[in-house]
């Protein structure tokens, strides 16, 4: 059968899609290779198979196109009253815009409903399929797609979990040179493992031998197949056409244009008219619309004679009826009709279609009239139609395609002498509105270029141009250009302070500028200054009820009143009944983040962790569970769980985006270096290539792979990583950056890890020289660590319970390092002091620091302290499912004969072995001599001989072969 590979790939796909495997389908071919025709087999195979099949289009519209034109389609064919897109549109209400925009609410933040009208469209989409009967949507013409429906499509991908839902698109691969927005796209979608491509090829000899056998109901006598072959080359759509336009001669081999136009120039006027006024809209066109527009036109102004050539059109094939569609065959033969088109032809069929859009506004949407009063050179009509799309494509939350519309206004602005009027606002209104689109679009640069000319422009208007420069300052914050920032939010706040002053009133204007300028200033470290300009802030704000104003500087208050966590989290938790007020959802989420983060510095995880579950519940509630809010609410959540103790693997949040992969990977290695998982060392190389991405999966991901070579004994390589690590974050944050200490003190234990099992020359003068480097090493670490607490102190001037608890771990790590390389004993209180910090709720720490404490008390003499806290430190260790801890604390406790529950006791004998003549005997066990024994521990040979001859004595035996057997039988050497 022709094209069986490629059925048999969607077979597999659906059966996937129809068990909750979701997937994307990529077609890709050159034009007329058989891409529209496979889709329509492959529409009838799934819903041969029980599932539903929904087929959308993109159309071409230029440069601009109809935002979100397929999905829009779509859900429209999948609505039934009370079904599921009308629950899913009364969970997310952004996605009401989508399919009835002038109904829609109007939000405040723009950037989180389009997040929630794209996860509104994914659970609508996901909500139509069911197990064993999954969606289908086929999407056909991605080459056409604009910007939002490519975002989209970015987003589907990125959250196929589970749905039962398959995505087939196409495109014309022919057309996407290497500047076509969609091959970026393709490139993004192909990285995943949902997606997959089908790069489809002309027939083979074989395949188009069958195909032309359907089309004919009988084989081609094979000359005429030959020649068939020749011409087409195996393209579906010419060999199509060849057959049907009777084009078989023995000349040499038409172009498909000369095919079309040989077959459609035999048939009658009419039809050949109503084709041409059909190319004009492109592949498809409503009916409705199309009869208003071909109305318009002389041979087709009688209704009985239009009614006639449209039923003869799709009799003949040239066109066919989809829904309320009506589309040509194929999109080759609508541009072959466009193209043949005369230029006065050309714009009078632009004019008919514009006349009807203007007549029946309803029978398209502004970018439409837009499209044909540009192509009809009807340039004030263009103007108004592009400011009208612009606004309708605000009200879609499609930035990109509202910030074309309004340059378009922009570029015929001085082509219409009375364009202020038209539109109903200056020009500077409109480059203002286009500097905010931009913004939205994530197009900063072009979105200051704006700003810019708009502060130049309005020279003369004192309130507007300090909004516009509040505006610029925004964009300059975005771009993190703080120094220009600053110059601009000064300027916006004296302008409008000035006009207050001069009694005209506070306004909400001033209240957004003196937040924004408290934000610069906070951001250039000048606190007091930040302080006043948020409690001005905070005051106009609530003079002219500004709630969301009033939320941004109560935020920045309370990062600035960090030291004290009650005042803080008071003003966080009215800026977030202040952003929720304003319906700001994602300044609501960050001021959630930031009121869990108070209470964690303070002290209190488990609140913390308390207002982050509140936090994820209502990010993903709203449709925003991976914004960049979301992402952190989750990924702290997932750090707060492991302070608390809680080390269990968990698989991906359902959902999850491609974006929050990294940050929650590296965030999970806390846990599953603590439990010890066997790949935690592979895991953390894999994240090695996201540090550029963002300083904190650095953070993360670096830090704890410190901690598991330590581990896994490769201490030289974590020492390697901590100073990488460091300097790496240093050049990204600060210098001084507080989790500096953090890595500080995980380098010194790997540090001090080596120095206690040193062995590393024959000699006495090469293992001090290797002790003493590690301790020269050690001690720079310990200085860094010191240093970066007085200069890299957060805001308030105190290190918060974490940060003192790393701090004296690192001053404790650096005296074990110090008592490994001078054998003199570490003060216990060292880790008695850490162990308290650490008691603000980090179990883990604490279980490790008590183990330490355990080995610093027992090395200091207090065996009873030492049992009693390694007993206490494996029970916690145990009921934590920390391996790694466990183990360590067991074999260390063997080493020092403390009995542990579980660890088998040794057979004591009759007089006990001290601990210099255990570690002499272990040597002895390695076959060392005397002399060699005495290198290796520092002391004189005369010194060993005399602890040889006492352990002798104690085993009574008479030799050192005889000693080791007994010692073996009695458990007291590691077999």
């Amino acid at each position: 059968m022709a094209r069986g590979p490629e059925v048999a790939t969607f077979r597999r796909a659906l059966a996937a899609a129809g068990g909750g495997r979701p997937g994307m389908l990529l077609v890709g071919g050159d034009a007329g290779v058989g891409k529209t025709r496979l889709v329509s087999h492959l529409a009838e195979v799934a819903e041969d198979g029980g599932a539903s099949v929904v087929v959308a289009h993109c159309v071409d519209l230029g440069d601009v196109g109809i935002p979100y034109l397929p999905f829009s389609e779509a859900l429209s064919l999948l609505r039934d009253a009370g079904g599921p897109v009308d629950t899913v549109i009364r969970e997310r209400p952004a996605l009401a815009r989508l399919l009835d925009p002038a109904s829609a609410a109007v939000g405040t933040d723009d950037a989180a409903e389009r997040l929630q009208l794209f996860d509104g469209i994914a659970c609508s989409l996901a909500a139509s399929g069911a197990p064993g009967a999954p969606l289908v949507l086929m999407i056909e013409d991605l080459h056409w797609a604009e910007p939002s429906t490519r975002d989209v499509l970015r987003f589907l991908v990125a959250r196929l979990r589970a749905e039962n839902l398959l995505v087939v698109g196409t495109y014309r691969a022919d057309d996407l040179d290497r500047r076509h927005p969609l091959r970026p796209v393709l490139a993004e979608l192909s990285r995943s493992t949902a997606v997959e491509r089908i790069d489809l090829a002309p027939f083979t000899t074989d395949e188009l031998r069958e195909f032309t056998t359907a089309l004919a109901e009988a084989p081609l006598p094979e000359p005429e197949f030959q020649r068939v072959l020749g011409r087409s080359e195996g393209n579906a759509f010419f060999a199509e056409e060849l057959l049907r336009s009777d084009a078989l001669s023995d000349r040499l081999p038409w172009s498909l244009a000369d095919v079309l136009h040989a077959r459609l120039q035999r048939l009658e006027p009419a039809v050949q008219e109503v084709a041409r006024v059909a190319s004009v809209a492109g592949r498809t066109v409503r009916e409705d619309l199309l009869r208003a527009a071909a109305a318009r036109t002389r041979i087709l102004a009688d209704p009985a004679v239009l009614d006639a050539a449209l039923r003869d059109a799709v009799a003949l094939q040239v066109l066919e009826v989809e829904g309320e569609h009506l589309a040509f065959r194929h999109a080759l033969l609508a541009e072959a009709l466009y193209g043949d088109l005369l230029p006065g032809e050309h714009e009078a069929l632009h004019r008919a279609y514009l006349a009807a859009l203007t007549d029946v506004p309803t029978l398209g949407v502004p970018a439409q009239r837009a499209h044909h009063a540009l192509h009809g050179h009807d340039l004030a009509t263009a103007l108004t139609a592009s400011h009208a799309a612009a606004d309708r494509a605000a009200l879609l939350l499609a930035p990109d395609e509202e910030l074309r519309h309004r340059e378009q206004v922009l570029s015929l602005w001085d082509l219409v002498p009375d364009a202020a009027e038209l539109v109903g606002q200056d020009v500077e209104a409109v480059v203002l509105a286009a500097s905010d689109a931009a913004s939205r679009a994530g197009l900063f640069p072009r979105a200051e270029q704006l700003a810019r000319r708009a502060v130049a422009a309005l020279d003369g208007d004192p309130h507007r141009q300090a909004t516009a420069r509040d505006l610029l300052a925004r964009h300059l914050l975005d771009l993190e250009c703080i120094d220009g920032a600053l110059e601009q939010a000064e300027q916006a706040v004296a302008q409008l302070t000035a006009e207050r002053d001069a009694g005209v009133g506070a306004t909400a204007d001033l209240a957004v500028a003196l937040a924004r300028l408290a934000r610069v200033l906070l951001s250039l470290d000048r606190d007091d200054e930040a302080a006043s300009a948020a409690t001005q802030a905070v005051t106009v704000a609530r003079a002219v009820a500004a709630p969301g104003a009033e939320a941004d500087a109560l935020t920045t208050l309370a990062i600035l009143d960090v030291d004290d966590p009650a005042a803080a989290a008071e003003l966080l938790a009215t800026a977030r009944r202040r952003a929720t007020e304003a319906g700001d959802l994602l300044v609501e989420l960050r001021t959630t983040l930031n009121l869990a983060m108070t209470y964690f510095y303070a002290g209190d995880p488990a609140l913390a962790a308390t207002v982050l579950d509140e936090g994820v519940q209502r990010a993903e509630a709203t449709g925003l569970g991976w914004s960049a809010a979301g992402i952190q609410l989750h990924v702290i959540g997932e750090l707060v769980r492991y302070v608390r103790g809680d080390l269990a693997a968990r698989p991906a949040p359902e959902g999850i985006a491609a974006q929050a992969v990294p940050f929650l990977t590296s965030v999970q290695q806390y846990a599953a270096v603590a439990r010890g998982d066997a790949d935690v060392i592979e895991r953390g190389e894999a994240l090695r290539g996201a540090w550029e991405r963002d300083g904190q999966i650095a953070l993360y991901a670096g830090g704890t792979q410190v901690d598991a070579l330590t581990w896994a004994g490769r201490h030289e390589e974590a020492v390697a990583l901590a100073i990488e690590l460091a300097e790496f974050l240093g050049k990204v944050w600060s210098e001084f950056f507080l989790g500096r200490i953090w890595i500080s003190a995980l380098a010194l234990a790997a540090l001090a890890d080596a120095a206690e099992l040193a062995t590393p020359g024959a000699s006495l003068q090469a293992v001090a020289a290797a002790r003493a480097e590690l301790l020269s090493t050690g001690d720079t670490l310990a200085a860094v660590a010191r240093t970066t607490a007085v200069r890299g102190r957060p805001r308030g001037g105190q290190l918060g319970p974490e940060g003192r608890a790393w701090l004296l771990r690192a001053e404790a790590e650096h005296a074990r390092l110090r008592a490994a390389a001078s054998g003199v004993p570490a003060d216990p209180a060292l880790w008695e002091a850490a162990l308290h910090e650490f008691g603000f709720g980090y179990r883990y720490e604490v279980a490790r620091t008590r183990w330490r404490w355990a080995q610093a008390l027992h090395a200091a003499g207090d065996v009873a302290g030492a049992a009693a806290q390694s007993a206490t430190v494996l029970a916690e260790a145990e009921a934590l499912g920390a391996a790694p801890l466990v183990t360590a604390l067991r074999e260390w406790a063997r080493r020092a004969h403390l009995p542990l529950p579980g660890t088998p006791r040794r057979t004591a004998p009759a007089a006990s072995l001290t601990d210099r003549e255990e570690e002499v005997l272990a040597l002895v066990a390695e076959g060392l001599s005397n002399r060699q024994i005495g290198e290796r521990l520092f002391i004189s040979t005369k010194t060993v001989s005399v602890h040889v001859s006492n352990l002798l004595a104690k085993l009574g035996v008479s030799g050192r072969a005889e000693a080791v057997d007994v010692a073996h039988r009695r458990g007291l050497l590691e077999v």
